[in-house]
């Protein structure tokens, strides 16, 4: 087995990359080459809890598990909120050859599967970027979004404007020809934006449907559990919304689960999985002032991809402990 840390990862995973990992690999879960049972989730005191993500899929052959933990409070102390080990096996013999950080793995790829649906949804012009929130999810996504659209604005709002401030000076460093505003106006940060990402852990709505514009693209990200929700009815009812796993999206997406619980939605009413567009089975944007939402709930798939692009590379450059069992 090979153990690869967080600076490995780092490396062998830039976000180029990974946008075309999880792209091959969802249209794959789309077409049933994935085992991919629901994620379990344990409390593990508070609000904190202990999730378990096992799954298989077929190309490349490998399996494995996903350990993480959920710690809501850990940002303020400076550490990812998402904090495990990704697992990964060999198919031909069961054999475990690979253990890495799945903090970055799972910050990553999650990034990466918005901006595969945002360059298949979002309109070829779309140039105004909202990000709400401020975390790692924030930054991983202005990456993500700057790889596959050419951003020229960014608005970013969080509940603190310390953090947004903070968060703006990071992003201005990294791409100082932004045009960036920063604030704590939810409401102000997404009236114009053409694509926007909710990165937050909100337990409860905070982005009303009817601040966004039409033509929009949404990637609602933050909120896995169905306790929780980022948006509100009115925008699940103005978007036409793709899933990364129509399973999951039933039995964790907050929002979609509180209206069909209302009978004020359908699940027939959801378009399809993005992976389903990707391979041509169903349509995407049908039209210029369309509102199109990506609702990403995250999939064991992902990181069976990501980890296996990463232990290729891994072992092509000689990165990593090697241990015996």
């Amino acid at each position: 087995m090979i153990i690869l840390s967080h600076d490995d990862v780092a490396d062998l995973l830039p976000m180029h990359e990974a946008i075309e990992v999880v792209e091959a690999v969802m249209q794959q879960v789309s077409r049933g080459e994935a085992s991919l049972p629901l994620r379990s989730v344990t409390p593990v005191g508070g609000a904190n809890r202990m999730g378990l993500m096992p799954g298989a899929i077929a190309k490349p052959a490998c399996f494995g598990v996903k350990m993480i933990s959920l710690f809501p409070g850990n940002p303020a102390r400076g550490l990812s909120s998402h904090r495990g080990a990704m697992v990964l096996f060999e198919a031909e013999t069961g054999g475990a050859v690979a253990m890495m950080d799945a903090s970055l793995l799972t910050a990553i790829r999650t990034a990466a599967a918005s901006a595969v649906a945002t360059r298949a949804l979002a309109r070829p012009e779309a140039t105004h970027l909202a990000i709400i929130g401020t975390g790692e999810q924030a930054e991983h996504h202005l990456d993500a979004m700057i790889c596959i659209r050419k951003i020229t604005r960014l608005s970013v709002a969080g509940r603190s404007a310390e953090k947004t401030a903070a968060f703006a000076a990071r992003a201005a460093s990294l791409y100082p020809d932004l045009k960036i505003d920063h604030g704590t106006d939810i409401q102000a940060a997404i009236t114009s934006a053409d694509i926007l990402c909710t990165v937050t852990a909100a337990p409860t709505p905070i982005v009303k449907g009817e601040w966004v514009k039409s033509g929009a693209h949404v990637n609602i990200v933050g909120s896995s559990i169905p306790t929780m929700r980022e948006v509100d009815d009115e925008m699940v009812r103005r978007g036409a919304i793709w899933v990364d796993y129509l399973p999951s999206t039933l039995a964790q997406a907050g929002e979609i689960i509180d209206m069909i619980k209302a009978g004020s939605f359908s699940a027939d009413q959801i378009k399809g999985e993005i992976g389903a567009h990707l391979s041509g089975e169903i349509p995407g944007r049908t039209s210029p002032a369309q509102i199109t939402i990506y609702r990403s709930l995250g999939i064991a798939a992902q990181d069976l991809a990501a980890a296996h692009h990463v232990l290729t590379r891994a072992q092509a450059e000689g990165r990593g402990q090697k241990v015996n069992f």
